[in-house]
């Protein structure tokens, strides 16, 4: 399910951090500068703001209960992934009394969780140098669930589940081959293991090198 955009007013924004007055006083343009430097983002604004045409998604809702002194108390529990398809993802989750209250929390998670993404052509049968699949075999783990994302040639498409369908594309992986172990079944540990897979494809790169 689609949802709309939450962004605020930016105009009426009020920075709270360092990392947000200097994106709101323009010394900050893009947010490939925030990651490059290794800066926390603690603001939604910032990515409003960095990144303002990012999709959202909303990929499960489920009723928790919680048990206490007064007795039993239901809230609504959503997982939302949102991303630009063009090397930016994020996943979020959010509880609420109300539907909507909730994706509006999860949207705001996935927005301060977001990452970059390494995209390219680690398939040896491919090897056309375009940014299509991941640039080589990289694991992810939430929970019981272990994702393993493979390098595919152009034309394979997302070889995986609806989920993790879901996060790839938005993404900006248009083939990859995967592997998964464990209880996939738990939407939101499968989403969060293929998010950690994602994330794990700048890990042996320094930040200074990203482009």
């Amino acid at each position: 399910m689609v949802v709309r955009s939450t962004s605020t007013n930016l105009e009426e924004w009020i920075p709270k951090t360092k990392v947000g007055r200097l994106v709101k006083e323009g010394h900050i343009t893009s947010i490939e500068e925030i990651f490059r430097e290794g800066l926390v983002i603690k603001e939604v604004e910032i990515v409003d703001m960095l990144l303002p045409n990012l999709e959202e998604e909303v990929i499960d809702i489920n009723l928790v209960q919680r048990q206490t002194d007064a007795g039993e108390r239901s809230k609504f529990r959503a997982t939302v992934v949102i991303g630009n398809r063009d090397g930016y993802v994020g996943v979020g989750e959010g509880k609420a009394a109300e539907v909507s209250q909730a994706i509006r929390k999860a949207i705001i998670d996935a927005k301060l969780n977001i990452i970059p993404v390494r995209r390219g052509c680690g398939s040896w049968e491919c090897r056309c140098g375009r940014p299509h699949s991941v640039p080589f075999k990289v694991t992810g783990k939430c929970g019981s669930v272990v994702v393993t994302l493979i390098p595919a040639p152009r034309g394979t498409g997302l070889v995986a589940g609806d989920v993790a369908k879901t996060v790839l594309r938005l993404a900006g992986i248009q083939d990859v081959w995967t592997k998964t172990l464990g209880e996939t079944r738990t939407t939101h540990n499968f989403a969060k293991a293929v998010y950690d897979a994602l994330k794990n494809t700048y890990k042996f790169v320094s930040p200074k090198d990203w482009k």
